[in-house]
């Protein structure tokens, strides 16, 4: 079967004898943009490659109720997104520590990966990127990394797209400063409010 669409695996989803295959092909389908998501909200690959084994366990047991008035990739992003934010707030309280720790800890595998490729003002906005609160992390990542529209990270969110596009703001705002320096300014696609 080449790559069929969502609406045809959601169908032999629910037919109790192509279940698993049909579930095998959504997660062949999703998972590398999902897994650049949360590795861009969790930095660490172990840690990302367990919440999206979560969010993968949650579309499994919620796919039979998926209305599909929606987009089966917004759902599961929908699903990434929540885990991402829960999984750092799970971070925050098990370490009883404070946000600088939080931060440097999120940060430190940013040099050895692969996936955080780039010269030096590229890991300069990553680091930047780590410092935001989770939710404007989220919303930064979707529309500077995923080019994702404001309508479509609303779906994703359950936030109106004012609130986001205020989010996106704020959170070029911080970024902005965090790259200030007299030879460094913030890649030009950044500054995209639409």
């Amino acid at each position: 079967m080449n790559d069929p669409d969502d609406a045809r695996l959601i169908a032999l989803f629910r037919k109790e004898e192509s279940r698993h295959y049909a579930f095998n092909l959504i997660v062949r389908k999703h998972q590398r943009r999902l897994y650049g998501f949360i590795r861009r909200m969790v930095t660490d690959p172990d840690e990302t490659q367990d919440v999206l084994q979560n969010v993968f366990i949650k579309a499994w047991t919620g796919l039979d109720r998926f209305r599909e008035d929606a987009q089966l990739f917004s759902w599961l992003y929908r699903i990434a997104h929540n885990e991402s934010i829960s999984h750092l707030k799970r971070m925050r309280r098990g370490l009883f520590v404070r946000d600088a720790a939080v931060h440097e800890r999120l940060t430190a595998s940013l040099d050895h990966s692969e996936h955080f490729s780039g010269d030096a003002i590229q890991r300069k906005l990553q680091r930047a990127v780590m410092n935001l609160p989770p939710k404007q992390r989220a919303v930064f990542t979707m529309k500077y990394f995923e080019e994702m529209k404001y309508e479509d990270m609303s779906r994703v969110t359950g936030t109106s797209v004012g609130a986001l596009k205020s989010s996106f703001h704020l959170a070029v705002k911080k970024i902005e400063q965090a790259l200030a320096t007299p030879d460094q300014t913030l890649p030009p696609v950044a500054r995209q409010t639409s």
